[in-house]
């Protein structure tokens, strides 16, 4: 899960980059990178940490051209290193930056190839510059001189065919101009944008609609599943299908917790959806014929506020807001570290004894993933005064690990896996727990576009879309992630002992 974004016009694009990419930062805090052409060079910005970290006024100034991408990382596949923000670069052919979300499932494959056959050089862990040097590869294969747009299309399909997994990708290519593609199974979101200017239009390619609505933007689309569209420097936009076989099989989790509530994807309001899983859960809670003595209903902040509104609606319940969030504290669950999660639950939230004090509460969240934060916001509402704590989760049971692009690797590390939720909810100290039920979900999250037939769910389901993930692939990548955290627990301890000789 990172957030992305291409930008071509006919005047600067440097500060509407800038902000697209502002909007765009609960996809990703651990780095953020800029890139620009001015028609003769690329200029680059990237580092680690937030976008108002990285990209300061003088970095402004220095990123030139009316053709741009922004990145901001969330890191799933590779390491922490600040070599692996991207942009990602290579200077053969023609000069090429990319900018990634999603993941590759057949990385290793990949890199093999390129490696031995491909004669591509490799300098990071990153899933994202092998995509770059297979789109590199194959654009070398089509293109002579000069490059034209059914040479990028023939180049995209060829990617298609050896790369699988979960990718929307943004790229600048020197002298052909700006290039945007979606997986064929369309798992991560692309949506496209135009704007009228004074010297012609300018078109914006983005995670989420929020980067359009922020800076202007008419939304024309969401990027077709298997869709390559090249933008080229004099503003012409041309579009192909370049996959075999392409089906719109969104990730579900998307609405359940990673985009904004106020965008847009697939034709669905992310809103919207966040409040029809509250009435879900009511009407689970009805079937159910749950006895819970409860009082009031209050919220998680910030993304299970929609959900948590529309269940004290349909439950005839008062809806409460218990808990104050620390605006300079990051999104949690997208903290790579799982001692970075547990220290930051406490700064992050702060409670209002008031509405806890006496009161048996319903606590609703978007979903339960580790737990760690789910029994120490129990806590919090117990050392409040409430006398009983019930959760409620607007996501069901995740049980399996996301290959896709979301930080949920292996069982070990997920609450439900394996678990009854008699067991999950004794664990999370809480007095009573419901889950949302997978089918209600999906109808909840479809609504809004009933052509869209399945999910990407993996994480609820165990049903993988690539065909490719198979029980001894999520133990390889298990070993890996458990090696590459000890290898980075030692550098840190390396570190830290360097510091305390000088």
């Amino acid at each position: 899960m990172c957030g992305i974004v291409g930008i071509a016009g006919v005047k600067e694009v440097n500060m509407d980059l800038y902000e697209a990419l502002t909007v765009l930062q609960h996809r990703g805090q651990d780095a953020a990178g800029l890139m620009t052409s001015d028609g003769e060079k690329f200029h680059v910005r990237r580092g680690s940490g937030l976008v108002r970290d990285v990209v300061h006024e003088r970095h402004i100034r220095s990123l030139t051209g009316m053709i741009g991408i922004g990145h901001v990382r969330y890191p799933t596949a590779g390491s922490l290193s600040p070599l692996e923000a991207q942009p990602f670069y290579t200077n053969s052919p023609y000069g090429i930056g990319l900018v990634h979300n999603g993941n590759l499932t057949n990385d290793r494959e990949l890199r093999s190839l390129l490696v031995t056959s491909d004669r591509r050089h490799l300098n990071t862990d990153s899933d994202s510059e092998v995509l770059l040097n297979v789109l590199a590869h194959e654009l070398q294969e089509s293109g002579g001189d000069r490059l034209d747009p059914e040479g990028v299309f023939a180049a995209v399909r060829r990617v298609h065919e050896r790369c699988l997994g979960a990718y929307a990708v943004v790229a600048l290519i020197a002298g052909t101009g700006l290039l945007a593609f979606r997986d064929p199974w369309g798992i991560r979101p692309l949506v496209l944008g135009c704007r009228s200017e004074l010297r012609g239009m300018a078109y914006l390619v983005a995670s989420e609609s929020v980067a359009l609505d922020v800076l202007g933007f008419e939304y024309l689309r969401d990027v077709t599943p298997g869709e390559t569209i090249l933008i080229s420097p004099g503003g012409r936009l041309h579009s192909r299908i370049c996959a075999d076989r392409s089906e719109r099989h969104p990730c579900l989790f998307e609405y359940v917790y990673l985009a904004r509530p106020d965008s847009r994807m697939e034709g669905i309001s992310v809103h919207r959806a966040r409040l029809r899983m509250g009435e879900k859960l009511a009407d689970k809670m009805h079937r159910e014929a749950l006895e819970w003595p409860i009082d009031v209903v209050i919220p998680i902040p910030d993304t299970s506020r929609m959900s948590a509104l529309q269940l004290a609606n349909q439950l005839n319940l008062p809806y409460r807001e218990g808990f104050i969030k620390n605006r300079y504290i990051g999104r949690t669950f997208i903290m790579p570290e799982q001692r970075d999660r547990e220290r930051s639950v406490r700064r992050k939230l702060n409670v209002i004894d008031v509405e806890f004090r006496g009161k048996n509460v319903l606590l609703v969240d978007d979903s339960i993933v580790r737990g760690t934060t789910s029994r120490q916001i129990v806590e919090l509402a117990r050392e409040a005064g409430a006398k009983r704590v019930f959760f409620a989760s607007a996501a069901p049971p995740v049980r399996y690990p996301n290959v896709y692009g979301i930080d949920m690797p292996s069982t070990e590390e997920l609450v439900a896996a394996g678990r009854s939720v008699e067991t999950i909810r004794q664990l999370i100290r809480a007095d009573g727990l419901i889950y949302q039920d997978l089918p209600d979900l999906v109808e909840a999250v479809r609504a809004d576009n009933p052509a869209i037939t399945r999910f990407e769910d993996s994480c609820f389901s165990g049903d993988y879309l690539t065909g490719d993930v198979t029980p001894g692939y999520l133990r390889d990548r298990l070993t890996e992630r458990t090696t590459a955290r000890r290898e980075a627990a030692l550098a840190e301890l390396d570190l830290r002992f360097d510091e305390e000789r000088l």
